[in-house]
């Protein structure tokens, strides 16, 4: 870091779930540089431990769980206190694809699993997350441009189009609710981005409609492209710092102008 480098985020303690992910993973890198400690949840213990790897450092640790159930987020927020302190900043972003078919054969079960780690995942965060942060703290729910206004593929993917809609109801009133101790909810909303997760949704929504998916969205896209992780790890460092220390119950769209 060069000497006019700013630790926005220097000595607070973060919590990122869906820490293996492209952007989990980007928002810890970007954390750790500006000084943050970091624990990353995730359910794969083995991609965790090669998440700690790449990250290195004495300021990052790891847990393995399903962010769905109530005792894993209560043991997670306790990790995290007991390791560092009071909490500064949750990053809620775990989240899966959904099963993508056409609404007459779309699984019961798997409509209620996407709902779970999306809604439910966010719901508990914003429950017990606050027990162990400090006033003034920050929350970050990760939902999506198909929170907003659904897009290609819409019909094919109704679970994790309704869980992301849910979660601005989550955003909204868990804003209202922890405002009295200035803890702010925000909601952190990527168009299509460039990784893996995003290309195999496209990729199956494409098989089922027989046309180039990807290409069809930036063709939408005002700014012609997928974005970068890095690009939406900017926005969930702008959120997790004190710079938006007036902010809060908002959707914040990284999305190069797609719902504009």
């Amino acid at each position: 870091m060069g000497s006019g480098f700013m630790s926005l985020l220097k000595d607070k303690v973060c919590i990122i779930t869906g820490g293996c992910g492209s952007v989990g993973l980007a928002s810890a890198h970007l954390f750790l540089q500006h000084g943050a400690k970091v624990l990353l949840v995730d359910l794969d213990g083995a991609r965790l431990a090669a998440a700690r790897d790449e990250l290195g450092g004495a300021g990052v640790e790891v847990f393995a769980g399903d962010v769905s159930e109530a005792a894993t987020v209560q043991t997670y927020v306790d990790a995290a206190a007991s390791r560092w302190g009071k909490i500064d900043v949750l990053f809620s972003n775990a989240g899966n694809a959904g099963s993508i078919c056409e609404l007459d054969d779309y699984d019961e079960d798997a409509f209620d699993r996407t709902y779970r780690i999306h809604v439910k995942g966010a719901f508990l965060a914003c429950k017990y997350g606050p027990r162990q942060m400090r006033n003034g703290s920050s929350i970050i729910i990760t939902s999506s441009m198909a929170g907003t206004r659904g897009g290609a593929g819409a019909g094919q993917n109704i679970a994790y189009v309704t869980a992301k809609h849910a979660q601005t109801g989550v955003v909204r009133a868990a804003a209202r609710a922890l405002a009295p101790r200035g803890i702010r909810v925000n909601s952190l909303n990527p168009g299509p981005i460039a990784n893996g997760f995003q290309q195999e949704i496209e990729d199956r929504i494409g098989a089922l409609s027989g046309t180039d998916i990807t290409a069809q969205i930036n063709g939408e896209i005002p700014l012609g492209r997928h974005a970068d992780p890095s690009e939406v790890a900017n926005v969930a460092l702008y959120l997790a710092s004190d710079m938006s220390s007036f902010v809060t119950g908002h959707i914040h769209a990284v999305d190069g102008g797609l719902a504009s």
